[in-house]
């Protein structure tokens, strides 16, 4: 069989093969969600579902609700230098726009997900 041939072949089977796993996984098979930070923003778009107290009354000052926050999320960057852990806990640094304003939020998680995987706004700042 001469390289041509192989090539060919080849082909073919990619594309079979690609058609199978598209059909199988469907839209999520082109998620290009692969980087750390693309991964806590789709996390954080999902499960950010609460608010402190003083979280909410530092949005209720700003006249923003949490789902516009929640919406936010995709156009987010995450400051991984300003982050913190603790023991049980995440506490993400995210910088955001909402209504014109720049915002700093900070958001907590739980490091294990199979506890809770809900994640809490725990204050909003001012950039």
């Amino acid at each position: 069989m001469d390289l041509t041939r192989r090539i060919q072949l080849y082909l073919i089977g990619l594309i079979i093969g690609g058609g199978i796993a598209y059909f199988i996984y469907g839209d999520r098979i082109t998620n290009g969600a692969w980087t750390p930070e693309s991964k806590l923003k789709q996390r954080l778009h999902s499960t950010l579902l609460q608010a402190r107290p003083s979280a909410e009354q530092q949005l209720a000052e700003r006249n923003i609700r949490l789902e516009e926050l929640r919406l936010a999320m995709d156009k987010a960057s995450i400051d991984f230098s300003d982050s913190e852990r603790t023991s049980d806990s995440m506490f993400y640094a995210v910088d955001t726009r909402v209504q014109g304003m720049d915002l700093r939020l900070i958001v907590v998680g739980l490091r294990d997900f199979d506890l809770d995987s809900t994640a809490t706004l725990w204050s909003v700042q001012d950039r």
